[in-house]
């Protein structure tokens, strides 16, 4: 095996399609960006497909060319974790929407030879899927050994046995749902709106010009509250304020600086989410995160979506997750438990909210890595 099989080949494949989307309307061609670790055995039955979530990509356990920073999940993936290149093929692709490869706004349409731009179809979780599957038909991936996914890679790894039910052997996911609430679309239009009020939006035209820079690093801002807990902002920042040269420490500004450490931790983290993603990506995949509802696209009830799967299942939630709290989890394990499915369930205790599935996380590991060896 080659350093490049087992730490992570970066690959863009075009394919003609076409890709019929939930919205009526067919996408072709269809680019897709994904990375591979390991190689694919005799059998083919190694296979493991991690989804990312809403702002990653296929970089999950290399370094980002854009950031220089490590995968997103080297905590899991990697020689030695629980997803290791020298027993499992792993795939990571770039979603349907997104900005690092794969087919998006961005891309180019051919009819045109300008950018997509707001004529890109909206697309559905589950489109995210089927061009998933087109990727796997192409690498020769006939079946799953496993789909490992947290917060929106957990929704498109549900998403899996219920669109491709004979294709998938097991399941893990992890801080996630099978639907959006309320609260959910809510915190995703606040964001939107800040990119949509931006004047360089420009209606989504804006490519070859200035981005909306600052309306996508208020939208950022206002996403990263939901994947912290109080506990963690208490504990990190409390009412610390910023020292400043020249003043003294923990004087306040009596203007409207960044005078306490949290929003200067929030600045920080919208200004450089804007180097590395684009604003209409983000439009198009918090609305495919928001009309995701498992249980609608299967009569209703949510225990349809998994009756023709054999597949086990294994869910992890936190329990300082507000945005996807366990509530959410013993749901789909109600619903999995109503089809019959083989299904295994913990929550977990950790400080950081919806980030601890990203974070040292030491426990996950050994929950994620027992139910995978047993599904060998």
């Amino acid at each position: 095996m080659t350093d490049d099989q087992r730490f992570g080949l970066s690959r863009h494949v075009t394919l003609p399609g076409p890709l019929r989307l939930d919205g009526g309307m067919l996408l072709s061609p269809v680019e897709i960006a994904y990375e591979t670790y390991g190689t694919l055995s005799a059998d083919g039955g190694n296979a493991i497909l991690i989804c990312h979530a809403l702002t990653g990509d296929q970089h999950v356990a290399s370094a980002h060319p854009r950031t220089g920073k490590p995968g997103w999940w080297t905590r899991l993936v990697g020689p030695g974790k629980p997803i290791d290149p020298a027993r499992d093929f792993v795939i990571c692709a770039n979603v349907l929407g997104s900005c690092m490869g794969s087919s998006g706004p961005a891309s180019i349409d051919p009819a045109t030879g300008r950018a997509y731009a707001m004529t890109f179809p909206v697309i559905t979780i589950r489109d995210m899927v089927k061009a998933q599957a087109m990727l796997l038909d192409h690498l020769g991936v006939a079946r799953l050994k496993a789909v490992v996914g947290g917060s929106m890679g957990g929704m498109q790894a549900l998403s899996w046995p219920a669109t491709f039910p004979a294709r998938v052997g097991a399941v893990v996911v992890i801080a996630s749902t099978a639907r959006h609430t309320a609260q959910n679309i809510a915190f995703h239009e606040v964001g939107r709106q800040a990119i949509m009020a931006d004047p360089t939006w420009a209606g989504g035209d804006y490519y070859g010009g200035e981005p909306p820079a600052a309306g996508l690093a208020v939208a950022r801002m206002a996403a990263h509250i939901t994947y912290l807990s109080e506990a963690g902002l208490t504990e990190k920042f409390g009412r610390r304020l910023q020292a400043r040269p020249g003043k003294l420490d923990g004087a306040k500004s009596f203007g409207f600086d960044a005078d306490f450490q949290v929003e200067s931790y929030l600045r920080h983290q919208g200004l450089s989410f804007v180097d590395r993603f684009d604003a209409n990506s983000y439009l198009y995949i918090t609305r495919a995160m928001d009309y995701f509802d498992l249980a609608e696209e299967h009569g209703g009830l949510l225990a349809n979506a998994f009756r023709a799967s054999p597949a086990r299942f294994c869910l992890v939630s936190f329990d300082t997750d507000w945005l996807y709290p366990t509530a959410e989890s013993r749901t789909i394990v109600h619903a999995l438990n109503a089809a019959g499915a083989a299904v295994s369930f913990v929550e977990l205790s950790s400080p950081y909210g919806h980030d601890a599935f990203l974070l040292e996380a030491p426990e996950m590991n050994r929950v994620v890595d027992g139910f995978l060896k047993a599904s060998r």
